[in-house]
């Protein structure tokens, strides 16, 4: 990239930051040997991963020559306008087509939000439809289609919350919120730092609405996407208070267990064991008390007792502990998930299990399980790490090469 050194560079400013290599992958969607890779010259990084790294370590862009990433995104803005969207039915952006893409799902995404698309303002109950076309998108895992939709329905919503007023204003901020809730979610899976202001905008939406459902569902990816900074203490506080304020009917008492969830994972990530182990106790006691359900289907998420399985896995992951998680993750190969993203995150997370315990065979079946139940998911970054890290790994494993290539890997 232009001449530079970019390896050199990250593992000083890695260095300096006393931050390892698995530290600075975990929190750019890197494995810690693909950090190594990039930071001895092995792996070139996209665009993308490089301007995640600067953010993560605070490096000037111009020491990772980032000049080119700002001419690309002026261009990208400058293509802005020419997005073309109608409502019949709030439909994908014209422009982009649902379905598998090669691209990262959110970068039209980040474009629009410079500039929403300016819509008239629809009908509430058509509203509605669009924001469930939108959630089947994501608990489907379709996610190329789901940020084609993004923002003709993000700019609808807000036309509409703009001309309602009174109990309408606060049905259609709740709207708002949860266009946002899933963009963040889908900025999440692609460590799109566009993250940050989705997450912002959903919970502005959230709190006037007047909701605690959709408060706690927007404080929830906010609180991730501060874990993700590295803001872990703030996002555990935020988590904890957020739940302990919600009341006692079952619908709230499910969103509370999401939030301790998230909460517990949170602490994980920045080794506080003791915290983690407390919050989930403290969920899965709240999801034990739910054993007639929460009365519906969740936003984003749901609060089961195989979610906090799941998340104990995951916990495990975090804490340096995979093989605590592999009764949970035994537990898990009975269940069928209400959706197929949920479905894929539950394969995720076994990988990752596996590949911290050594076995690269269970990590790669985990990874072809993931690829059958949903194929957009194993192009997410953190998943293409995974894979690569298996490709450059001591182990043949028949189909990987091919896999790597299918998924984007190399």
């Amino acid at each position: 990239m232009n001449g530079i050194d970019i390896g050199s560079v990250i593992r000083g400013a890695r260095s300096a930051a006393r931050m390892t290599q698995n530290q600075l992958g975990e929190k750019v969607g890197y494995s810690g040997s693909a950090i190594s890779r990039i930071e001895s010259g092995r792996l070139r990084p996209d665009w993308d991963t490089v301007a995640r790294i600067a953010m993560v370590l605070n490096i000037a862009p111009g020491q990772l020559g980032l000049q080119e990433g700002t001419v690309r995104r002026r261009e990208l803005l400058a293509g802005a306008a020419g997005v073309g969207i109608t409502l019949a039915g709030l439909p994908a952006v014209a422009a982009a087509a649902p379905g598998p893409t090669t691209g990262a799902p959110a970068s039209g995404l980040e474009v629009a939000l410079f500039s929403l698309p300016a819509v008239e303002a629809v009908p509430l109950p058509k509203l509605v439809r669009g924001l469930a076309a939108a959630r089947a998108e994501f608990t489907g895992a379709r996610y190329g289609a789901l940020g084609a939709r993004l923002p003709a329905l993000l700019a609808a919503a807000e036309a509409a919350r703009d001309a309602a007023s009174g109990q309408a204003r606060e049905r259609a901020q709740a709207a708002v919120a949860r266009g946002y809730v899933l963009a963040t979610e889908l900025a999440l899976k692609e460590h799109s730092e566009i993250a940050w202001a989705t997450a912002d905008r959903a919970l502005a939406a959230a709190r006037t609405s007047g909701d605690p459902i959709v408060l706690g569902e927007a404080t929830r990816v906010l609180a991730i996407t501060m874990r993700r900074a590295g803001r872990t203490g703030a996002a555990v506080d935020l988590l904890r208070r957020t739940a302990t304020g919600l009341d006692d009917d079952a619908r709230q008492r499910a969103v509370g267990a999401t939030l301790l969830m998230t909460a517990a994972y949170t602490a994980a990530t920045s080794s506080q064991r003791a915290d983690a182990l407390d919050l989930m106790g403290g969920a899965e006691e709240s999801v034990r008390a739910l054993s007639a359900g929460p009365g519906g289907p969740l936003y984003t998420v749901d609060a089961s007792s195989a979610q906090a399985d799941l998340y104990w896995v995951g916990i495990h992951n975090a804490l340096g502990t995979p093989d605590e998680g592999v009764g949970y993750a035994q537990r898990l190969t009975a269940v069928r998930w209400p959706t197929v993203e949920r479905t894929a995150r539950a394969g995720t997370d076994v990988a990752r299990m596996w590949q911290q315990l050594g076995d690269p065979r269970r990590t790669f079946a985990a990874l072809r399980q993931v690829e059958q139940a949903a194929p957009e998911e194993v192009r997410r970054p953190a998943l293409r790490a995974m894979t690569s890290s298996l490709l450059y790994g001591p182990t043949a494993l028949p189909g990987l090469r091919e896999f790597a290539q299918r998924t984007g890997a190399i």
